[in-house]
């Protein structure tokens, strides 16, 4: 049976990241958990999704790092959005404000 969660749409990945950590400092699975409530459930990150993107992003810029204390005292590293990275989450949003406008334009198309 097909799992009723949709799959995220290429390049939306970041988009979610970068909108979770602008909110406050995560670590990984914090970014995973907030991005399922800021989703209202509908997205599941992954681990072997999330970190190699979390990699990638901070090596663009957009995010720095610490090592700091997980709520369960487990050495963590934490995630915050920097001054391009704040750029980026909005381009990406206004890019993706775009894409919804037009696909929602072409649903409703007769």
């Amino acid at each position: 049976m097909a799992s009723s969660r949709p799959d995220l749409l290429q390049g939306t990945l970041d988009l979610l990241i970068l909108k979770a950590v602008a909110l406050e400092e995560l670590h990984g699975m914090g970014i995973s958990r907030r991005i399922g409530q800021i989703t209202n459930g509908t997205f599941e990150v992954k681990a072997g999704s999330l970190f190699p993107a979390l990699h990638r992003m901070e090596e663009a810029g957009w995010l720095s790092s610490s090592w700091g204390q997980s709520e369960t005292n487990r050495r963590a590293k934490f995630y915050c959005l920097t001054k391009p990275g704040r750029r980026q989450l909005e381009a990406e949003t206004d890019q993706w404000k775009r894409i919804s406008l037009a696909i929602s334009s072409a649903l409703q198309a007769t």
